[in-house]
């Protein structure tokens, strides 16, 4: 009778699997300690925040960066969250109704040129997007949409990227279940709107997500097409916060605080769909 032979496999799995959680607490350290240092600082006073070496705990814990946020006339901080809120939504139920139309029709319809149209849309992702900004600045002026909420809602709806995206999550599922709908009487937009987008939620998640982030912390371009105070959004306005001579840090840090606080909450319901949304829309080309 002869005993087995133990295997090395469990014990050299172990320190990989330790090096493995050692790597990613370090990342995690990493990218969390800026998140952690900037709530840290919006809690401080004016002259806690001035103090070198730093501290890192608040003393005495003060709520003095968001008293002047909230109780700012000159500079509006809510009214430009309130913006930013309600562009990053409108943008992203925008981009969703574009980009999953645009992306069904390249990904199941058969029409002449649809491999040249498809590679003509993502094709302009290699454009920098500074090279548009005067071309879309004269059309959305001749649209009188300056200073408008449009303004930084609607361009940038048609994305490219957005049609890519989802146009490969769409070419993952499987045509068995669009041939039944259309054995049951099903049109094309039925089959669409039934079918499709409902197994699509993932993708539509993180599209959703993403888009939402673009505009979000768009800087730029609000800059070059809002001019009211009261029609800015948090971006640029969180930018006038900053003095010319003095820098008041607990404020800046405060706003920094709550132009953070939409998107980690938006991450953390939809992480399971951004996952898989990812995960899929790359298993078919």
């Amino acid at each position: 009778m002869t005993t087995p032979t133990p295997t090395t496999g469990g014990s050299a799995s172990g320190p990989r699997r330790v090096a493995l959680y050692a790597t990613l607490v370090g990342l995690a350290l990493i990218f969390l300690t800026p998140l952690v240092w900037m709530v840290i600082t919006s809690l401080k006073t004016y002259n806690a925040a001035q103090q070198i070496p730093p501290s890192w705990l608040p003393n005495p814990v003060a709520g003095y960066g968001y008293e002047q946020i909230l109780n700012n006339t000159a500079n509006p901080v809510l009214r430009w969250f309130l913006n930013s809120m309600l562009a990053a939504t409108l943008h992203s139920l925008l981009v969703l109704v574009t980009a999953s139309m645009a992306a069904y029709a390249l990904a199941r319809l058969r029409f002449r040129g649809r491999g040249v149209t498809f590679a003509l849309i993502v094709g302009t992702l290699f454009i920098p997007p500074t090279s548009l900004i005067i071309p879309n600045f004269l059309i959305v002026n001749e649209l009188n949409w300056i200073d408008t909420l449009a303004v930084v809602v609607v361009p940038g709806a048609a994305s490219a990227f957005g049609v890519f995206f989802l146009r490969q999550f769409f070419l993952s599922l499987p045509n068995e279940l669009e041939e039944a709908a259309t054995l049951d009487g099903a049109n094309q937009w039925q089959i669409f709107y039934k079918v499709v987008l409902p197994l699509s939620k993932p993708a539509l998640a993180t599209l959703a997500v993403l888009s939402f982030l673009t505009n979000w912390n768009d800087f730029l371009w609000p800059i070059f097409v809002l001019f009211s105070p009261e029609k800015l959004t948090l971006p640029p306005g969180l930018g006038l916060l900053q003095g010319s001579y003095v820098t008041d840090y607990p404020v800046i840090m405060a706003g920094a605080v709550l132009a953070s606080l939409p998107v980690l909450i938006l991450f953390v319901l939809a992480q399971r769909h951004i996952i898989q949304g990812v995960s899929r829309s790359g298993l078919k080309g």
